[in-house]
């Protein structure tokens, strides 16, 4: 298996702070002062709109929730928050907790909830394309995502699937943080070395970019990867053992945010998750939010079933980053999603 080195970097503290606090953990239990949770997100993205529905709604606080939202920017960091106490959740693609699994965690992460059921990205092109095909990608510079997270995993499934070699057949740049990307896509200038002819986006930078005529949307990953568990939240299994009132009213929330966007239209969804992206104009967050409900990319309920977490797995194998199939009953637990849907 091809270690996630920067992840194994971040873990080498991480395990041995785990040996002296796991079972000495704080016993506050799901008294009041409990009910502070720090929830870390791997980035703050429309992607993500069913948890800002519950944040804006109330419905955190309406559970008895005082939620303190953090973004990460990365798997890799939201984990090690997680691990190491600095966070009660962590909401990352669940790949994170198995790399942290086998790599020996006692006070590992076990996933509690499953919220998108689509890539959320998109293949941005340096020049407009209407007739688009995967093959187009031949022979191009592209940027992509961190190796070993489900973005550049996805991507590299995509590719696959249409008999490219990611290795051989196109060079990805792998080495530009999260986040970065679309900057340093718009930034380059044609004879610069890392000038690009595509780039892997989130929202809103895909659709920025396409604003700004710097760059254009051709393909989106979470149509043509089909159906993957591409989030979830999880929480330290000591945390899910001393606090399951708490994590049932977490779950409770995030219920009611999955049943608004499903039942509202994207006007009322952007209008509602607006002040969680003060920058990026109204018809800019509607745009986004009619895209992903049109791919069908959330859930209808939390449940995270043994198929999808299957599935997650077949996909770090394709990728190398997994040898053998983990427990899906150690690192994942539907005893809350099932209570709520």
């Amino acid at each position: 298996m091809k270690k996630n080195k920067l992840l194994s970097i971040l873990l080498s503290f991480v395990l041995l702070i785990s040996m002296f606090t796991s079972g000495c953990s704080s016993k506050a239990g799901d008294s009041d002062s409990a009910k502070k949770v720090v929830l870390n997100e791997v980035a703050h993205s429309i992607f993500y709109a069913p948890m800002y529905v519950a944040i804006e709604e109330g419905y955190f606080a309406d559970e008895g929730i005082n939620l303190e939202l953090v973004t990460g920017y990365g798997a890799d960091k939201t984990m090690t928050a997680l691990l190491t106490g600095e966070a009660d959740i962590g909401f990352m693609g669940s790949e994170a907790s198995v790399y942290t699994y086998l790599q020996g965690a006692q006070d590992y992460a076990v996933n509690f909830a499953q919220l998108t059921q689509r890539a959320g990205n998109f293949l941005v092109s340096r020049t407009p394309i209407d007739n688009f095909d995967w093959n187009m990608l031949k022979g191009t510079y592209v940027l992509g995502g961190r190796k070993g997270g489900m973005p550049q995993m996805v991507f590299e499934y995509i590719l696959k699937m249409n008999q490219i070699n990611p290795d051989t057949d196109l060079t990805i740049d792998t080495s530009i943080d999260f986040g970065s990307t679309a900057a340093a896509f718009a930034g380059a200038k044609a004879g610069d070395a890392g000038y690009a002819d595509f780039t892997v986006e989130f929202e809103p930078h895909a659709t920025s970019l396409e604003t700004q005529q710097k760059g254009y949307i051709v393909a989106s990953l979470g149509v043509d990867s089909g159906y993957v568990p591409y989030t979830a939240f999880s929480a330290r299994k000591s945390y899910i053992e001393e606090n399951p009132n708490t994590l049932l009213s977490f779950t409770k929330a995030l219920q009611k945010g999955m049943d608004y966007v499903a039942s509202h239209s994207a006007k009322e969804i952007a209008a509602v998750i607006k002040p969680q992206f003060p920058e990026t104009e109204l018809n800019t967050i509607t745009t986004i939010v009619a895209r992903y409900q049109t791919q069908d990319t959330w859930k209808k309920d939390l449940v995270y079933t043994e198929d999808s977490f299957k599935l997650l797995q077949n996909i770090l194998m394709e990728a190398g980053e997994l040898e053998n199939y983990v427990p899906y009953k150690d690192l994942v637990t539907n005893t809350f999603a099932e209570q709520v849907k």
